[in-house]
């Protein structure tokens, strides 16, 4: 059996190496990786903050026009395709006309005939002028009866009377003919505006029947200015108001901002599986012609904003005050005036300068960069 004096140094070995080990365990259990916890900081610096109401909206031109047919027939050509850009007064498409110039020379005939048949009619009055004169003259020297005289005033009132009906019927065949130039007109259909063909609805052989409404032909849209339809769901419709900032992106262009002004919300809302929905509309200009109708746009309504100022992460700041970080590491609290936030940032009005470090009230890694950088979520603006 071994002396005590010999056992004691190793009793006493045995419990250093056991609090070492204990040490170290808690302090993993601490830190979650065995390292020494660190604290995430992230630098004051400037930019812009915006608060915003954010909706989806679809693209349409500002002004366009549904290109129909006046008269019946047969589409026997057309002179336009889709996308092609067309000026006022261009001939997009023709239909057979033969039946038209029928009718149009028939009518012109029948006028002839009439502006003949007053001539005679003019003789005739002329004839029965002379006639009741001479009745007059006799008369007065008893060589006639009263009766004949009454005979040549009749005849003279007759006279009058064809010649204005047949100058009326003129007159009706005119209208008739100007009626039947115009639908010969409409035979070849014009553009009404400057613009694109954004659609044929129409083929060429089809045959057209305009008795009951008007065959929808073609449509020309002015892309020049498109129009966006915003959907604003009722939770955000009362946040907006004409004449507000908007811009708007899309799918083939995210990184692009369009901006325009807000015209209107229209006060009658879709409601679609119970979901209310009001359409807000502003015009954007499409100068480059890279905005076409029925795009998605992803619309940003700016309630307010503040351009080019101090901002500090939402995460560094708590009852109004931020842990300033010296370079040191050390940590100190200090009070912030702040102004509007998006819920990603604060707009800082003073207590803090550009470059100051200040730390993040997070200990979740996710919450910075390998470099110390924030890794928020959403868009920072």
């Amino acid at each position: 059996m071994a002396p005590a004096h010999r056992r004691w140094p190793k009793r006493f070995g045995l419990v250093v190496l056991l609090a070492v080990a204990a040490g170290s365990g808690w302090g993993y259990f601490q830190n979650g990786t065995g390292t020494t916890p660190t604290v995430n900081t992230v630098d004051v610096t400037r930019g812009d903050i915006q608060q915003l109401v954010s909706a989806t909206g679809v693209l349409e031109p500002s002004n366009y026009v549904d290109v129909g047919a006046q008269v019946s027939g047969q589409l026997e050509t057309i002179h336009v395709r889709v996308g092609q850009t067309v000026s006022e007064g261009d001939l997009l498409a023709e239909i057979d006309p033969t039946v038209y110039v029928a009718k149009v020379d028939a009518t012109r005939a029948q006028l002839k005939n009439q502006q003949a048949q007053i001539q005679d009619r003019n003789a005739q009055l002329r004839l029965a002028e002379i006639q009741f004169q001479r009745q007059q003259n006799l008369f007065r020297e008893e060589a006639t009866t009263r009766e004949s005289l009454q005979m040549a005033e009749a005849s003279l009132a007759s006279a009058k009377a064809q010649l204005a009906m047949l100058q009326a019927q003129i007159e009706q065949t005119s209208s008739a003919l100007r009626a039947e130039e115009a639908n010969l007109g409409y035979a070849h259909i014009y553009a009404p505006m400057d613009g694109t063909v954004v659609s044929i609805e129409a083929r060429q052989g089809q045959t057209l029947n305009a008795a009951q409404t008007a065959p929808l032909l073609m449509r020309i849209a002015d892309l020049a200015t498109m129009r966006v339809r915003a959907q604003v769901s009722e939770a955000d419709v009362g946040k907006i108001d004409a004449g507000m900032k908007v811009y708007f992106t899309t799918l083939g262009d995210p990184d692009k901002k369009l901006y325009g002004t807000l015209n209107y919300v229209e006060p009658t809302p879709e409601v679609t599986n119970n979901v209310v929905l009001y359409n807000a509309l502003f015009d954007a200009e499409n100068e480059q012609g890279r905005l076409l109708p029925n795009m998605t746009a992803q619309v940003f309504f700016i309630q307010r904003e503040a351009l080019n100022v101090l901002r500090v992460p939402v995460g560094a700041v708590k009852n109004g005050q931020v842990q300033v970080v010296n370079g040191a590491g050390q940590t100190s609290a200090r009070g912030v005036d702040t102004g509007i936030s998006n819920r990603v940032h604060y707009e800082v009005r003073s207590g803090l300068e550009e470059g100051d470090r200040v730390a993040l009230l997070t200990r979740d890694p996710r919450a910075t960069g390998g470099n110390g950088t924030p890794n928020f979520r959403g868009v920072l603006r």
